[in-house]
C-alpha cells in the first residue's frame, strides 16, 4: 500500500477508517466527513482494525505523516492523507452561484436562528451601547466562524435601517499561507460579504518570539486593525468574541492570572485617538454559533497562524484556553447554571468583601485602608 493518498482518491462509502489526530477542539471545529477522532499522543495504543486502511490525517499533512509510519511499523495498513484537513476543507467550501449560498445562511438568520443570533446580537447593541448613529464601523473577519456570522449579522442589522451607520468589512493578511488566504476569500465571495484585504507582516515578526508570542501577536494585530479602520473613516473597529470567550476569560484570569477581570464589550483605545473596539456577539453562544455553521454546511478555518502550520493544534498539552474550556464543560454537565453564573459573577462584585481592587486611575486599595 502506498504511503500518501490524495483527498480526491478518498470515495465516499469505501471500507476504510479515517483518523484525524488533532486535538479535540480543532476536530470539533471541523473535520472530514465520516472521521474519527484519536489525538496522536494517544493513536498507537487505540483499539484500531489491523484488516482495513487507515487514513491519518491532522491539519495539513504533518503530523499525520509520521504517525502513519508509526502505525505501518506497527503492522496496520496505514496511510498519510496529503494535504490533511485542510486541503479537504478546500475541496469541500460552498461556491454555488452567486448570492446562492449568501440567501440561504440570510434566510437561516431571519428565521431559524433569528432568537439565538440575531437577537442577542441587538440585544448586546442596546445593552452596552456598542452603535451610536453616524458611527462607521470597521467589522475585522479573522477566516472563522465567528467573525463570519458578525459580518452576516451586521448586514442584517442594516437591511432593518433602524439608525444610520455605516460599515466595512476588513481582513487583514498577518501572513497567511497562499491557502488560508484563498479559503477567506472564497468564503466570503459566497457569503456575498465585499471584504478590504490589507497585508502586514506581523507573522514574520512573531515567528522566531519564544515567549508568549500569541500574545504579541494579538496585540500587533489589534494596532494594524486600529490604524486601517482609521485611514477608512472608521471610529470603531468590532471583533468576534462571543459568550463563551467572555466567562472562559474570567476563570482563566483568577486560575492563570491570579485577578478577577473579564473581556468587555466595548473599549476606548488609548493609541488612537476616538477609536473604539466593540464586541456585539458578547452574548451570543458558541453552540449556537456551531449549529448555525453546520447547519447551513459552512466551513471555515479554525486558526491560519504560521505557529499552526506544523499543526501546533495536535498539541497535546492543550493550550490554556482550551484546558478553561473544558473545566467549564466538565463543571456546566453537572450543573447547567454555572456558564451563567461566571457571567454574572463580574456584575455582582461586592467591595465590601473583597480584600482589594484597583479603581479606574489603576491605584491599588484595600480594604484596611478604611476598616
Amino acid at each position: 500500500m502506498k504511503e500518501e493518498i490524495s483527498i480526491e482518491e478518498i470515495v465516499s462509502g469505501g471500507d476504510y477508517v479515517i483518523v484525524d489526530v488533532r486535538d479535540e477542539a480543532a476536530f470539533e471545529y471541523g473535520h472530514i466527513d465520516g472521521a474519527v477522532n484519536i489525538p496522536a499522543e494517544r493513536v498507537c495504543q487505540a483499539d484500531l482494525p489491523k484488516d482495513k486502511p487507515l487514513y491519518i490525517c491532522c491539519r495539513n499533512g504533518v503530523v499525520s505523516a509520521e504517525v502513519a509510519e508509526n502505525l505501518r511499523a506497527m503492522g496496520y495498513i496505514a496511510c498519510n492523507v496529503k494535504g490533511g484537513y485542510r486541503e479537504w476543507l478546500k475541496a469541500h467550501l460552498l461556491d454555488g452561484q452567486p448570492g446562492d449560498v449568501a440567501k440561504r445562511v440570510e434566510d437561516s438568520i431571519k428565521k431559524k436562528y433569528h432568537k439565538k443570533l440575531f437577537s442577542r446580537f441587538v440585544k448586546a447593541i442596546k445593552e452596552y451601547e456598542l452603535i451610536q448613529p453616524n458611527d462607521r464601523i470597521a467589522v475585522c473577519i479573522s477566516g472563522g466562524k465567528d467573525s463570519f456570522l458578525m459580518a452576516k449579522l451586521f448586514q442584517e442589522l442594516k437591511r432593518h435601517n433602524k439608525f444610520p451607520f455605516e460599515v466595512k468589512f476588513l481582513v487583514m493578511d498577518p501572513g497567511y499561507s497562499r491557502e488560508n488566504r484563498e479559503i477567506i476569500e472564497r468564503n466570503a465571495k459566497s457569503l456575498d460579504i465585499p471584504v478590504t484585504f490589507f497585508e502586514t507582516d506581523i507573522f514574520e515578526s512573531v515567528f522566531n518570539i519564544e515567549k508568549s508570542p500569541c500574545y504579541l501577536c494579538a496585540r500587533m494585530r489589534r494596532g494594524h486593525l486600529y490604524h486601517r479602520a482609521q485611514d477608512l473613516g472608521c471610529n470603531k473597529i468590532a471583533l468576534g468574541h462571543h459568550y463563551d470567550d467572555v466567562i472562559e476569560t474570567i476563570v482563566m484570569g483568577m486560575l492563570y492570572g491570579g485577578q478577577m477581570q473579564t473581556m468587555m464589550p466595548k473599549l476606548k483605545s488609548n493609541n488612537f485617538e476616538g477609536m473604539e473596539l466593540i464586541r456585539p456577539m458578547y452574548l451570543i453562544r458558541e453552540e449556537h454559533i456551531k449549529e448555525w455553521r453546520d447547519y447551513n454546511n459552512l466551513r471555515f478555518i479554525q486558526c491560519a497562524c504560521k505557529f499552526t502550520e506544523n499543526c501546533a493544534t495536535c498539541n497535546p498539552t492543550g493550550s490554556k484556553r482550551q484546558k478553561v474550556k473544558e473545566l467549564i464543560r466538565s463543571l456546566a454537565s453537572e450543573d447547567p447554571e454555572i456558564e451563567q453564573n461566571i457571567f454574572r459573577s463580574v456584575e455582582n462584585v461586592s467591595l465590601k468583601t473583597v480584600i482589594a481592587y484597583k479603581d479606574k486611575s489603576d491605584v491599588r486599595h484595600r480594604f484596611t485602608d478604611d476598616y
